[in-house]
């Protein structure tokens, strides 16, 4: 019978690589707390109107990547969450945030789904961390998300990366500035890929995301948004600068950028790494201060930023970096002879009460091969239980790499362990990172192992 796989564009994360993820996750919930941001979670369907009306019509998200539903004995559509600061923007809404305290600081570490091409670091699943200000209009609020990106990156130990910085403007001046783009576009429409013509009418802005290489040339010659800023939006993208200068966050001023999704206004922000070739943005976003107008609230000044953590892991990967280790076991029950698995298992479970990870054999091997599985744990210590042990209410703890072991009343075994947790590796006690070695080599030949053989 042929197997079933998974969907192309997504992945499985096992035991083995789930600790790096852990890992990182912890950072970052730990980063945004810092930053006085609180957890946001949002269901992964959401109305298929709610990505129409705010991210844009002619978006490629709209338009070829929504995983759409409909749902049985009903006519309105539901989709995969695409994105995250829309339904963001929905909740805050729907839950009344808008009524209380201002400004509102949100973060998510949520799935989002997109029908797209995969590619190094992007997935058709994907697992993205975003973080919204909700009521903070001040370019101090902008700079604010930046640095949070950028002290997520430092303390993750990431060097070379780049911020880049434009600002595209308002509903105030963007007018004046699409009238440039048109004129400047319109006779260079034939040479144009066929997406960008379709756009160029519609939404001419997001030419200037276009990534075709055969375009690139057109991108490099067009009209700078920063030149056609009204005093409003010059005077906050100065503001921002300044704010910038003062963090000591570097950035490079890119005319080019756009952000991808229609609700953008005025700051636009990438930081990128080099590493990733062609697909080297690590983290995207900027302000959106009409959009929880757009979906029914009051006019409310919005920023925020965007970061897959495929990507960022990627990058980790990239400059051997990755964060996590496999958490450790405090012991591996080991059982031969007559003794009763049902009061071991018992035992095993009172230790997990007293806070200790704690595994034992279910697979009935002899004491060797329990041995042996063990040291391919993330484990230092194994706990024998034989006959002779058990008749005397004691268990051998044995260091698995050194082969040091000593005997422990069953009574006492939690507390031994968490000492011996504490103590040296090689001394009878887990190391300070707490990592298995997965040796096991130098057993020594206690009474139990050598009636088992």
């Amino acid at each position: 019978m042929e197997r079933i796989q998974r969907p192309r564009g997504t992945y499985d994360v096992t035991p083995q690589e789930a600790p790096r993820w852990q890992a990182l996750e912890a950072r970052i919930r730990d980063v945004a707390a810092r930053f006085g941001f609180g957890e946001l979670r949002t269901p992964v369907i959401e109305a298929r109107e709610l990505f129409q009306r705010t991210v844009g019509e002619t978006t490629d998200i709209v338009q070829k990547e929504m995983y759409v539903l409909t749902p049985p004995g009903s006519d309105r559509q539901l989709v995969l969450r695409p994105e995250g600061t829309a339904a963001a923007v929905r909740a805050y809404l729907e839950n009344g945030l808008h009524n209380g305290p201002q400004p509102v600081k949100l973060f998510y570490i949520q799935p989002m789904f997109r029908h797209e091409r995969p590619q190094a670091g992007r997935y058709r699943q994907h697992v993205q961390f975003g973080v919204e200000i909700f009521g903070a209009g001040e370019a101090t609020a902008d700079a604010e998300i930046i640095a949070l990106a950028v002290t997520l990156f430092a303390e993750l130990g990431l060097e070379g990366l780049e911020v880049h910085l434009n600002s595209i403007g308002c509903p105030v001046c963007r007018p004046r500035y699409r009238q440039a783009l048109l004129e400047y576009y319109r006779p260079r429409a034939a040479e144009l890929c066929s997406d960008c013509r379709a756009r160029l009418e519609t939404n001419p802005l997001r030419l200037l995301d276009c990534k075709v290489p055969a375009d690139q040339p057109h991108k490099a010659g067009a009209p700078r948004t920063v030149d056609y800023l009204c005093d409003a939006c010059r005077d906050h993208f100065d503001q921002l600068q300044a704010a910038l200068a003062a963090l000591g966050i570097a950035y490079r001023l890119d005319s080019g950028l756009v952000r991808g999704l229609d609700y953008y206004t005025r700051t636009v922000f990438e930081i990128k790494y080099g590493g990733l070739g062609a697909q080297d943005t690590v983290c995207g976003g900027g302000r959106y201060d009409g959009l929880i107008e757009l979906l029914g609230g009051p006019p409310t000044p919005g920023v925020g930023f965007g970061m897959g953590l495929e990507r960022l892991l990627l990058t980790l990967e990239a400059l051997g970096r990755v964060p996590g280790a496999a958490r450790p076991l405090h012991a591996f029950v080991a059982v031969t002879g007559q003794v009763p698995r049902a009061r071991v298992l018992a035992l095993v479970q009172d230790l997990r009460r007293a806070g200790l990870a704690v595994d034992m054999d279910h697979v009935g091997r002899s004491l060797k091969a329990q041995l042996r599985a063990a040291a391919r744990l993330p484990v230092r210590y194994a706990v024998i239980l034989g006959d002779e042990e058990w008749a005397a209410g004691q268990a051998t703890v044995r260091h698995l790499e050194s082969g040091a072991q000593r005997r422990v009343a069953l009574a006492e075994l939690a507390a031994a362990l968490r000492e011996e947790a504490g103590s040296p590796a090689g001394e009878g006690g887990a190391d300070g990172d707490g990592h298995g070695s997965g040796h096991g080599k130098g057993h020594g030949q206690g009474r139990a192992e050598v009636e088992a053989e």
